[in-house]
Formats: C-alpha cells, sequence, structure tokens
C-alpha cells in the first residue's frame, strides 16, 4: 500500500500543526460549553420550558387618625385568559356564561405577543355561581382560569370620596404613561390619594415558575416553589382626618354645591376635606354597576367633581388681606395710613361702589367693614409685581403642593396673562377689581384654606397634607409626611395688624358675627364672589381660637349669596364641633375687644395715601 506524503516533511509539520490547532479550539469552545456557560444555556432551557405568572400584592391599607381602619381590602375573583391555550372558538361561550365584552377579550389576548403564556385579565368580581359554571365547563374552555385579586371595602360613616379617591382597572392611556410595571387588566389607584401614593400603595408584585409541557401547558410549579418571588405587600397610611368633624360637615353641606376645608394651622394636617355633592366610594368597590355610573355621569350637579382642590372661584373680599399684609410689608401704608372712603370710587368714567361711605378709615377697619373703595385706591399703590410676589408667597396661582392627585393652580393675573389674553387693550384700570378679589383672579379652597392658616399661624406656610404617616409593611418602618414649611419674609407686626381686622369682623361690628362661636374667639372674613349672571357664591375663611390658633377653615357656597348670611354660619358650626365635639356649648359669645398690636410706624414709600 502506497504512503500518503505532503510532498515534503515542512508541508507535514504545516498541515500537523493546523489539524492541532483545530482539535485545541474545539477543546476549548467545548470547555466553555461545558463549563464557563453551562449556567446561562441552562438558565435558556429552562425559559424555554418555564413559564413566570405574576402575582399581585395586597394594596396598602388606610387608618384614620387614631387608629381605626378606613380602608382594607377583600378578596375577588378575577376570570383570566391565557392566550398560547385559548381556542377563539370559545368566545360565544365564554360571552354566553360571563357576559363579558367580547371585545375586551379580542382586544387583550391580541395584544399578549410574546408573553402568550402569561394569563390575562379579562372580567372581574366573579360571583359563586359563576366560578362554578367555570369548573363545570372548564373542559370546554382551554386557557380560561380565574385567579384571586382584592377590591377595596370601606369601614367610614362619611363618604370622603374626593379626598380618598379610588381604585379602578388601568386604561390604555395609563398603561402607556406608568411605564412597564403595569400589565392590561391591572388594578390602579384613579384621583385623590389613592392615585398621589400608588406607588406606595401598590407594593411589589411577585412571580411564580411554573413547568410546562412541549405545548405550554403548566403541568406544576418548578423547583417546588423554591425559585418564586414572593409578592410584597403595599405600605399603609395613616390619614389626618378628622372623621367627626369630615361626617358633620358632610351634613351641613348636603343639598348643595360648594367646599369645606379644614387645617391645622401650626402643621398644615387636613382635618376635613368637604366637596359638595359627592358619591359612595362602596359603589366604587369592584364593577361598578352601569346605572350607577351613569346616573353620577349625567348628574347637573357633578357629583364627581372635586371642588374643594379642582374647583377655581373668585376669593372675593377674602382676598382683602392678601392686598392688605403686601401693602404694609412693603411700607405703603402703616396701621395710623388712613384713606377716605366717599362711598364709590371713579375711574376713567366708570364708578365703583362701596358698601357704604366709610369716611377716613384705617387697615384695621377696612378689613371689619369690608371697604372696597379703600382697597381699590391701595391696590394701584401696590401694583402687578408686588400683587404676584405676595400672591404667589401665599400659593395664589400655584399648587399648594396637597398629597392629592387632582389639583388646579387656580389664576393669579399678571402682566403677561392680560398681555397674551388683551393684547394691547388692556390697562392699569384693570388692578381695581383685583384689589377686592375680583375679575379674572380664581382660587380654590384649599388655596385658601392654606392662606388663611398662613394668616393665623404668623407667617409660617405650611403644606397641606392629607397621610401623617406612612407604615411599610415589609421593613415595619414608619415614616412621618413632611409638611414642608416654608417661614414667609412677613413681619409678624404686619400680620398682627391682620389679624386684628379678621377679629373685628366677627366680634365688631363686621359682617361675620354669624360664625362667632361660645366659649371662643373666632377671627375670620366673608367674602361674596360675584358670578354673572348667575347668583353670587359665598365665602368665609377664618380661624381659632384666636390666642392660639388651632383650626383654620376656608368654607364657599355656590350661588347663595351672601357670605356672612351663608357661609359663615357653616364655619362657625364647623368650628365648635372641632373644639368642642358633639356636645359644644351652644349660643354665642359676647364680643370682646383685644389691644392693639404695638407695630413701629414704617416710613411710607410714597407720600401718605390720599383720595
Amino acid at each position: 500500500m502506497e504512503h500518503i506524503t505532503f510532498g515534503s516533511r515542512k508541508r507535514t509539520y504545516t498541515m500537523a500543526a493546523v489539524i492541532a490547532s483545530l482539535l485545541a479550539i474545539l477543546t476549548i469552545r467545548l470547555y466553555e460549553l461545558q463549563f464557563v456557560q453551562f449556567q446561562s444555556f441552562r438558565s435558556q432551557a429552562e425559559t424555554n420550558s418555564i413559564r413566570q405568572i405574576a402575582k399581585d400584592p395586597l394594596r396598602g391599607l388606610m387608618y384614620d387618625r387614631t387608629g381605626k381602619l378606613l380602608v382594607d381590602n377583600n378578596p375577588s375573583y378575577t376570570l383570566t385568559v391565557t392566550p398560547f391555550e385559548f381556542e377563539w372558538r370559545i368566545l360565544p361561550l365564554l360571552k354566553q356564561l360571563f357576559d363579558i365584552d367580547t371585545n375586551v377579550v379580542r382586544y387583550r389576548v391580541s395584544r399578549a405577543g410574546i408573553n402568550s403564556f402569561q394569563p390575562v385579565k379579562i372580567a372581574r368580581d366573579l360571583s359563586f355561581a359563576q366560578l362554578s359554571l367555570l369548573e363545570e365547563n372548564r373542559t370546554l374552555l382551554p386557557g380560561v382560569n380565574y385567579t384571586i385579586e382584592s377590591r377595596r371595602v370601606y369601614h367610614l360613616k362619611p363618604h370622603l370620596a374626593h379626598l380618598l379617591g379610588y381604585t379602578k382597572e388601568i386604561s390604555p392611556g395609563l398603561l402607556k404613561s406608568l411605564g412597564a410595571y403595569y400589565q392590561p387588566g391591572d388594578i390602579v389607584g384613579f384621583n385623590g390619594i389613592e392615585a398621589y401614593y400608588e406607588d406606595i400603595l401598590r407594593g411589589t408584585k411577585g412571580y411564580g415558575y411554573h413547568s410546562v409541557d412541549s405545548r405550554g401547558k403548566v403541568i406544576e410549579s418548578f423547583d417546588h416553589g423554591r425559585a418564586d418571588i414572593v409578592a410584597e405587600e403595599g405600605s399603609d397610611l395613616v390619614l389626618t382626618i378628622d372623621m367627626d368633624l369630615q361626617l358633620y360637615g358632610e351634613k351641613i353641606l348636603h343639598g348643595r354645591r360648594g367646599a369645606i376645608v379644614a387645617l391645622d394651622p401650626t402643621n398644615g394636617e387636613v382635618l376635613a376635606f368637604v366637596s359638595s355633592p359627592d358619591y359612595n366610594l362602596s359603589d366604587f368597590s369592584g364593577r361598578i354597576p352601569v346605572d350607577v355610573w351613569s346616573a353620577l355621569r349625567d348628574d347637573p350637579a357633578s357629583p364627581m367633581f372635586n371642588r374643594c382642590s379642582m374647583a377655581a372661584y373668585p376669593p372675593g373680599s377674602t382676598f382683602k388681606m392678601l392686598v392688605a399684609v403686601a401693602a404694609l410689608q412693603e411700607g405703603i401704608i402703616d396701621i395710623n395710613t388712613r384713606i377716605n372712603c366717599p362711598g364709590s370710587y371713579l375711574l376713567a368714567g366708570q364708578e365703583f361702589g362701596c358698601h357704604g361711605a366709610h369716611g377716613d378709615i384705617n387697615v384695621v377697619s377696612a378689613i371689619e367693614h369690608s371697604c372696597n373703595v379703600f382697597f381699590y385706591k391701595l391696590i394701584f399703590k401696590l401694583g402687578f409685581d408686588n400683587l404676584q410676589k405676595y400672591g404667589h408667597l401665599f400659593h395664589i396661582g400655584r399648587l399648594t403642593g396637597m398629597d392629592i392627585s387632582n389639583e388646579n393652580t387656580g389664576l393669579l393675573p399678571s402682566r403677561e396673562y392680560y398681555d397674551k389674553r388683551y393684547g394691547s387693550k388692556w390697562n392699569i384700570g384693570y388692578l381695581v377689581n383685583l384689589g377686592i378679589g375680583q375679575g379674572e383672579i380664581n382660587t380654590t379652597p384649599l388655596q385658601m384654606a392654606a392662606y388663611t392658616a398662613t394668616l393665623a399661624n404668623g407667617g409660617t406656610y405650611y403644606r397641606p397634607h392629607a397621610v401623617k404617616e406612612i407604615k411599610d409593611r415589609v421593613s415595619n418602618k414608619t415614616t412621618m409626611v413632611d409638611n414642608k414649611p416654608e417661614r414667609l419674609p412677613i413681619s409678624r407686626e404686619a400680620l398682627a395688624v391682620i389679624q386684628r381686622g379678621m377679629f373685628r369682623v366677627v366680634n365688631g361690628s363686621g359682617t361675620g358675627y354669624a360664625a362667632r362661636v361660645s366659649g371662643t374667639k373666632v377671627a375670620g372674613k366673608t367674602g361674596t364672589a360675584q358670578n354673572p349672571p348667575n347668583p353670587d357664591h359665598a365665602w368665609f375663611v377664618g380661624y381659632a381660637p384666636f390666642e392660639d390658633p388651632r383650626i383654620a377653615i376656608a368654607v364657599i357656597v355656590e350661588n347663595s349669596g351672601f357670605g356672612g348670611t351663608v357661609a359663615a354660619p357653616i364655619a362657625g358650626a364647623m368650628i365648635r364641633r372641632y373644639l368642642f365635639g358633639e356636645y359644644a356649648p351652644q349660643g354665642e359669645h359676647e364680643p370682646t375687644e383685644v389691644p392693639d398690636p404695638v407695630i413701629p410706624v414704617v416710613p411710607l414709600r410714597d407720600a401718605a395715601v390720599e383720595d
């Protein structure tokens, strides 16, 4: 047999080296596959035979300020469909048994994509009868199953609907904006505290891993459940609300349109948050009946509209204290400055009326008697820039920052605003109505309550907040909510002048006498906000006790007339209830005078204010 040669020894060595190199490369690659990359390929192989199924966590609970449970969870059964196993031919049977919208099934199943082994939620709140039907027809319903979730249950006498908000199934729009955590059919907080604290209340999803066969059908729990990720329950919230005061406020406003916001002026805690009319949150626990939703949606009184933080109204005369404190702080006036009120103010041929001819009065009397002419004239001395400056300090035209998802900024007009709206057709005369809280200015009851609390406590703006503590169930750690105090650059002497004027509104000859409360001293200010062509809105803002404020309040009743006759009695009743409880003494205390605050005379920036 003839030997095979490569023509030379050199060629033989070269070929041997090539073969040896190839064998070495193959050996190294086999080593990498068997040892270095073993775990990676094992994980990929397991992925092909193991399915991940999400487990929803329990949502955090809510308690009142005394620790009483308000918002709880109950088990709820949700119908699911696994797209990979589902057969479209059973869609008519699915509709017949469970009365579901077939378009929802088509949308969610077709949207599954690469997650076709992940069950999608189709219908919530299955009854026991429906669960029985599912079990009886299981062989006819491939890919159809159920999962146990939770739904909100409410243990509270007041509705508190606009503050708490509610939970509902996530919409396609929210699904896009909230990120990859959520899947179609997930529950999400909507409005109020539920939405604001969504990331805290929702918890963290867990995941169960299951072995599947070649067709993707689940066989058993993978590795006896040792690889499962446990869901982490959401954190609990402790609210600041005084439930007795809230219930009392809801009863007072029942049948009217309006709002009451009460705060603790020492820390910004929300004591009452009443928007009327409202609705019963129990109707929103689980699937909302169609007739209930239609009735709420079509009600001309708009019961689902949050009037506390979303409705913006002209503040009327309740705004006069802001104009006054700005002028005092800027040195434009002091307590001795007097402005003459002949009963009206003439500007460019147009007459602006007052409530009477008050003569020469100072700022305290101007607040007490709600003299329009005093503030018509004063606003021109103050000017747009200072109005903007001090308005923003009190968060007028800005968000208060309250822990609620739905809040309106209101409107504090500026030069830029008028330029944009009217072009060159406006002039400085537009200021005249702003001086008495009319014109384009709009504020929310929440803003007015926070503004009043700041006047009451001597100039510290506390962010209104309805949650006192956050309790993490996983770590057992309790976190106090930050009230973010802002010390405003306003002297206590200037604020003392305002406080004295507000005291006289209620206890002197002002229009707020209906807010008097036996056993304590109330300070406040009425307002009657024009709302043409409809009747006026009635305002009252105030606080008590005068010497050591514990409650600040804003009340508005829509289209009801004068603040002094409609809103002031409501505020007085709320203050009485909070300070003295259910068995408060009735009747009015005799108004008592307080000594004038000692205020240094500040040199006027301009000459004395004249007519």
